[in-house]
């Protein structure tokens, strides 16, 4: 199914953001990282599976030498009997100490598990962390929680699209788009 196809779905209610200002903040933060970061070893880290088209976007646009990680995490902070705790099912496979790191998050919402990733990182010894996302909704917050950069601010609706989805469809569309049951 192609972008325009899936435009015409009837669970895409509208498009929040195009694909054209998503390139341009992309780029602009991009050339911000550069300037930054210059001269300096730096490790751009994805949270998967959401953040994925963002981090290789984001890392295309710096003009620097950079390095990638990954990691998976899971949260129960919605089940009825939570651990109040991320489980994580794929670590980083490096050793950070000698990086400064991005954590390059998809979308901040209530910033829970975030909030707990941003200390497990620290505990790494990283040189210094910072997290970029691409949307943010703080109205959502349950925890103190300020992204060093974010690229857009969104009102509380549910979005899918340049990585997220919905019941894991919606990632490939290049836009984000308001989700509607």
């Amino acid at each position: 199914m192609n972008a325009e196809a899936i435009k015409q779905d009837s669970h895409i209610k509208k498009v929040i953001l195009s694909e054209e200002e998503i390139r341009q903040k992309v780029s602009e933060t991009g050339r911000l990282i550069s300037e930054k970061y210059a001269g300096k070893p730096l490790m751009l880290v994805s949270i998967l599976k959401g953040s994925f088209i963002f981090l290789a976007d984001l890392c295309r646009s710096l003009t620097i030498p950079c390095e990638i990680g990954f990691m998976r995490v899971s949260s129960y902070y919605e089940g009825t009997s939570s651990s109040g705790e991320i489980n994580i099912i794929m670590d980083l496979d490096r050793d950070v100490s000698g990086y400064h790191v991005i954590i390059a998050e998809d979308i901040i919402d209530t910033g829970r598990t975030l909030n707990d990733i941003i200390d497990r990182m620290k505990k790494k010894g990283p040189l210094s962390v910072e997290v970029i996302t691409l949307l943010d909704k703080p109205e959502r917050r349950l925890v103190p929680l300020k992204a060093d950069m974010s690229l857009f601010e969104i009102p509380d609706l549910f979005v899918v699209g340049y990585g997220l989805d919905c019941g894991e469809r919606y990632r490939n569309l290049p836009y984000i788009a308001e989700y509607s049951e």
